[in-house]
């Protein structure tokens, strides 16, 4: 939530933060709702329901029931629903482009969207269907757990060599860090952000595979 200016404030962003946020905006908001179907989170039902009224100027109806598949049918309508949306924004943004640049649009583009109700909807059912889901708290309450292991670990390891109280463990685990994490850093905080640094850029699978290792799990 961005906080809005007081009045006769300016509330200067870089105009291209505007496009890039709705761009986010768009692709998550649309794909997440694409993925829930695809995983059966979703009924294909809703799809169709749901997109509709953002696609309804722009589909070929012929084309849409002679794919044959559920996933070529819904990703079909996400293509087009991110199509009419990139297209929205990128109006809403010349529409307000003197606002923009002056610093006095507090908005994002979409919510100045005609399409604002819509998008709110998918997020609603996205949220109730997909991010409560138990498959997916299982998978987030999970991640928690590995990213607080690897940050322990590591950054135990990193504090111990620096202390020069170090175990065997601690000096196999940092034998794990890349080299440029090997610099000596004075202050506990920047060793701490050196290491958050690491496990940040890791992939999903990645923490998954560096958290067995740490582990013992290695099956």
């Amino acid at each position: 939530m961005k906080q809005k200016p007081s009045s006769g404030t300016s509330y200067y962003r870089h105009p291209l933060a505007y496009l890039v946020e709705a761009a986010d905006d768009i692709c998550y908001t649309i794909i997440d709702f694409e993925d829930g179907i695809n995983l059966g989170l979703i009924d294909e039902e809703f799809a169709l329901e749901y997109m509709i009224k953002l696609v309804k100027d722009t589909i070929d109806s012929k084309k849409y029931h002679s794919l044959q598949h559920k996933t070529d049918r819904v990703s079909y309508l996400r293509a087009l629903a991110i199509g009419v949306l990139i297209n929205e924004a990128e109006a809403i943004f010349l529409e307000n482009e003197d606002a923009i640049l002056n610093g006095v649009f507090e908005k994002s583009l979409l919510d100045k969207c005609k399409y604002e109700a819509q998008i709110n909807d998918i997020i609603k059912i996205s949220v109730d269907k997909i991010y409560k889901s138990k498959e997916v708290v299982e998978k987030e309450v999970a991640g928690y757990r590995i990213i607080s292991d690897l940050l322990d670990v590591f950054v135990t390891a990193f504090n111990n060599k620096f202390d020069g109280i170090s175990s065997n463990y601690d000096e196999l685990v940092l034998n794990l860090l890349p080299e440029e994490y090997h610099e000596k850093r004075i202050d506990l905080y920047t060793r701490i952000m050196s290491i958050c640094s690491y496990v940040s850029r890791m992939s999903d699978s990645c923490a998954i595979r560096m958290h067995k290792k740490l582990t013992g799990n290695l099956i």
